[in-house]
């Protein structure tokens, strides 16, 4: 990296410049030649932590660094539309394909695109996120979730998780603006969003129950299908369940394991429905015990133990904490893909379907 980084990436008690320069270099490090970015080096790459590293380091101004990463994931789509769940220096590892993993190309590109301005390059990865975005929209389940994956046999499952279905429908929403910004109107995924959104705000039985897991939580929230009174009250609902004063965001309610990944997703939610005082704190909270001397953060603490685990430091992590930071600190392109503001709803569902 030769440039220094942006402002936006500077907040008080979190990054001073040259440690937001360290973080950036500590994802840098990581990536591949061909643009992969795997977890850390030697271990998997799954194409949805690779996309929120990608994003992380356009909020640096590392664009041809990101662009490299969604020339990646172009070269190695599969011929539906989607990817597989993991690869390891370019082979496929995980054969099955989630559909979360598949969708969230279409927010990294339109944060991307809103980043650069770059509209030869959108227009050449657009059929890229029209046939992830199909492959979604294919796999609706009655009610309006998506099934959360297809074993390695082609097989889809009959069942949705919250916490992909949010993200999925945040895609649709990146997908909806990337199609309007093209003139390229996309009907199907109108329809989808819509009822997806709905589901997920109102309609919790519709997915399996995965409630002691804080992504649970939050990602209703993050995924943008909550703004508001909704929001706030979700989460005040489950604050103290899954928050530890001083320490972070654990990952499931009945463990002594707080998160790094967690954590700055939860910030950068909070930030989202105008708790940023509330987003700060967290974010400063993991920098005692997660943040490495080289910039890159591990994963999680274990507090009973004073022990961190696993021992591994993951670019989604730093990833997830320069994005919170960087709403934060008001760069456009990640205020306006994770606020929803600008982003199409979708065919907005009235009734109880």
């Amino acid at each position: 990296m030769t440039a220094a980084v942006p402002e936006v990436l500077l907040l008080d008690g979190v990054l001073d410049a040259e440690q937001a320069a360290g973080t950036v270099r500590s994802i840098l490090a990581e990536q591949r030649p061909d643009g992969a970015i795997p977890w850390f080096t030697g271990h998997h790459l799954d194409p949805w932590d690779h996309t929120e590293a990608a994003m992380a380091l356009d909020t640096a101004g590392e664009h041809a660094a990101a662009e490299a990463a969604y020339r990646w994931l172009a070269a190695h789509q599969n011929p539906d539309g989607s990817w597989y769940a993991a690869y390891v220096d370019g082979e496929v590892t995980d054969r099955a394909k989630e559909t979360n993993f598949c969708a969230y190309v279409a927010v990294g590109v339109w944060h991307h695109h809103l980043s650069t301005g770059d509209d030869t390059f959108l227009e050449w990865i657009w059929p890229v996120v029209r046939r992830a975005l199909d492959f979604i929209v294919g796999l609706r389940l009655p009610g309006g979730p998506i099934a959360w994956r297809l074993d390695e046999d082609g097989t889809a499952t009959d069942e949705a998780l919250l916490t992909g279905s949010s993200s999925i429908l945040h895609a649709l929403r990146c997908g909806l603006a990337i199609a309007a910004y093209l003139e390229e109107p996309q009907p199907d995924w109108e329809l989808a969003a819509g009822r997806l959104g709905h589901a997920v705000a109102h309609h919790p039985e519709r997915f399996l129950d995965k409630d002691r897991y804080s992504m649970d939580w939050y990602y209703p929230v993050l995924g943008t299908a909550l703004r508001g009174k909704a929001a706030l009250a979700r989460i005040e609902r489950d604050w103290d369940r899954f928050v530890v004063p001083g320490l972070g965001v654990r990952c499931v309610s009945d463990r002594p394991w707080v998160t790094g990944g967690e954590s700055a997703e939860l910030a950068l939610a909070l930030w989202a429905i105008g708790e940023s005082d509330r987003a700060v704190d967290i974010l400063r909270w993991i920098q005692k015990h997660l943040r490495h001397d080289d910039g890159s953060y591990w994963t999680g603490y274990v507090f009973e133990d004073d022990a961190i685990w696993p021992e591994e430091r993951t670019t989604w992590t730093a990833g997830a904490l320069l994005l919170a930071v960087a709403a934060l600190g008001g760069d456009p392109a990640t205020v306006a893909v994770f606020s929803g503001d600008d982003l199409p709803e979708g065919l907005v569902v009235q009734d109880c379907c």
